[in-house]
């Protein structure tokens, strides 16, 4: 699998935007954390220099596998609150407990994910799934929300909790909250041509793929496409 002779890597910072900007930039395959912006067409993994595949759910093509049926039967319980993104101690607190689960490439802020206004700074659509068992906040995604789609940003939860499949859990509801809303797509950030820890996300049916040449394709078609 070859690239062009495109350069692979673009980044840019960007203070402010409209949320159908930054859908457009989503469509071309950038991705932000706060005002940094980038477009990665390669990137390491497992020790090599891999292709990066920019991957989005058409949510109307959805339908939830037996794990992830599971997943949502495990938090019958678990209050979903939609809000506009914001960060307190408790969530900060939060993110450090979440970041003890890591060995490697661990962060050291949230920050490094969000403004530290975000519902504001950039684009002024930046939401939060928040869940709640017995009143207790115990998992927290951050999405942006444009005209026609969803994107995921970051997804942090206690290790206690991990039973509930937090992360998974938030996923699902942020494509619940998509449908809902009348969005087309769900994008869930990338993975790798290659096998990586990020296979999670092509378990999603209704899965597309971007080849780095302006077009979405059927996740399915990712084996026969000859530019990626």
């Amino acid at each position: 699998m070859e690239l062009d002779q495109e350069e692979p890597w673009k980044y840019m910072e960007i203070e402010r935007l409209t949320p159908r900007q930054l859908e457009v930039l989503l469509a071309d395959g950038w991705r932000h954390f706060g005002t940094f912006f980038f477009r990665d067409r390669i990137s390491w993994n497992n020790g090599r220099l891999t292709p990066v595949i920019p991957l989005r759910i058409d949510v109307n093509r959805f339908k939830p596998s037996k794990s992830q049926r599971k997943a949502l039967r495990k938090n019958n319980d678990t209050q979903v609150v939609f809000n506009p993104a914001s960060i307190n101690s408790e969530k900060e607190a939060i993110f450090h407990a979440h970041c003890q689960r890591f060995k490697d490439n661990v962060p050291s802020s949230i920050y490094d994910f969000v403004d530290r206004n975000p519902s504001v700074v950039p684009c002024g659509c930046t939401q939060e799934c928040c869940l709640y068992l017995n009143g207790r906040l115990f998992g927290i995604s951050f999405i942006d929300v444009t005209p026609g789609a969803v994107s995921s940003i970051y997804a942090m939860f206690l290790p206690e909790f991990s039973a509930y499949s937090p992360g998974l859990y938030t996923l699902l509801m942020e494509i619940e909250f998509a449908k809902t809303q009348g969005k087309k797509y769900v994008y869930t950030g990338y993975s790798f041509a290659e096998n990586s820890h990020y296979d999670y996300k092509k378990k999603f049916t209704g899965t597309e793929f971007y080849n780095w040449q302006g077009v979405w394709q059927p996740l399915e078609n990712l084996d026969q496409s000859p530019d990626i």
